[in-house]
């Protein structure tokens, strides 16, 4: 089968880590990068890409590039997507899928006209450990999951500092509301809240308490309280004031009760496995998720997460954004 012929839009740290898988799936040949920074080029050079633009609309009249990975800043998804859709390129999104629900619909409408398949980046759904979680529920060794909590806290913007060496400067636009669509909810909590509507169905209502440590201008952490169609209640809780990283689900059913957690493990470890092999056990889901999406393309199957699902978390996210409680 041939290769599909990708390029990578966005080379900051996400899309450094995509690049690095991409040059480990046999069925992926990246023919193109592109990103603002001279340095990131030139290092995509020594990884041996030919082909390397400063900006990526030209990336997008290459003729031979089958499909797009954006790592871009949200606030920059949709006229990449609207641009990539239009040159009949295949998405993979980085999440959040954009700024805003209206946004959003933009981007899936496109791809729908074009005929372009579009996934969103949520390797959650891809984890080990989360889908053993996922198969034993459906085999109902839990019975009916009343109540659930999931949780993802950790340093969010302010990770560079977390290893004790200089930190180095947040990229600018991470400061600016109308270019991110919010803070910790929308950041973390658009992970957790699809991987709660893979377990659990669509939400019915959700509410949120917002929280303020450092006098952002958005929610630094949040809770969020969420019910489900399948009646199943659940407690989303994300933050960014924690140096360190805790993600996991515990559920409460009417048989048992399970957990399940990834966990960073050595950072220095991971780091000299990805500079090493390209890989390494904590980005196993990334890699995971963008072999899925080549083979979603070869065999033209409709991705899963999909833009509609990117849409309908963003939904969530503003209703929970909008139905605030105020604890005193």
């Amino acid at each position: 089968m041939k290769k599909v012929k990708l390029g990578i839009i966005g080379l900051g740290y996400i899309g450094k880590t995509h690049l690095r898988h991409c040059l480990k799936i046999p069925n992926i040949a990246v023919v193109a990068v592109s990103d603002i920074s001279k340095k990131a080029l030139k290092d995509a050079k020594a990884a041996g890409i030919k082909k390397t633009f400063d900006d990526y609309e030209q990336l997008l009249k290459e003729p031979d590039i089958d499909a797009v990975v954006v790592a871009l800043p949200t606030h920059l998804h949709l006229k990449c997507a609207l641009q990539a859709a239009e040159a009949h390129k295949h998405i993979f999104m980085e999440k959040p899928i954009a700024v805003s629900v209206a946004e959003a619909k933009e981007i899936v409408a496109v791809t729908q006209r074009n005929s372009v398949k579009l996934m969103v980046g949520y390797p959650l759904r891809f984890n080990k450990k989360f889908r053993e979680l996922k198969a034993k529920k459906e085999k109902g060794l839990l019975g009916d999951v009343e109540i659930a909590y999931a949780t993802y806290i950790s340093s969010g913007p302010f990770f560079h500092r977390a290893d004790g060496h200089s930190p180095v400067p947040v990229p600018e636009w991470w400061w600016n509301k109308e270019l991110t669509g919010g803070g910790a909810l929308v950041d973390l909590g658009s992970h957790m809240i699809n991987l709660m509507r893979w377990f659990f169905g669509e939400i019915t209502d959700i509410k949120s308490q917002l929280n303020y440590r450092f006098n952002l201008d958005f929610e630094d952490s949040a809770i969020c309280f969420a019910k489900f169609d399948s009646g199943t209640k659940a407690v989303i809780t994300v933050g960014w004031f924690l140096q360190g990283y805790v993600l996991r689900t515990e559920f409460f059913g009417t048989v048992d009760h399970a957990l399940a957690e990834h966990r960073p493990g050595n950072i220095l470890l991971t780091a000299v496995q990805m500079l090493t092999t390209g890989k390494s056990k904590f980005h196993q889901a990334h890699l995971d998720e963008l072999q899925y999406f080549i083979d979603c393309i070869q065999n033209d199957i409709t991705p899963s997460p999909s833009g509609e699902d990117g849409l309908k978390d963003l939904e969530a996210i503003e209703k929970a954004y909008k139905n605030q409680i105020h604890l005193s």
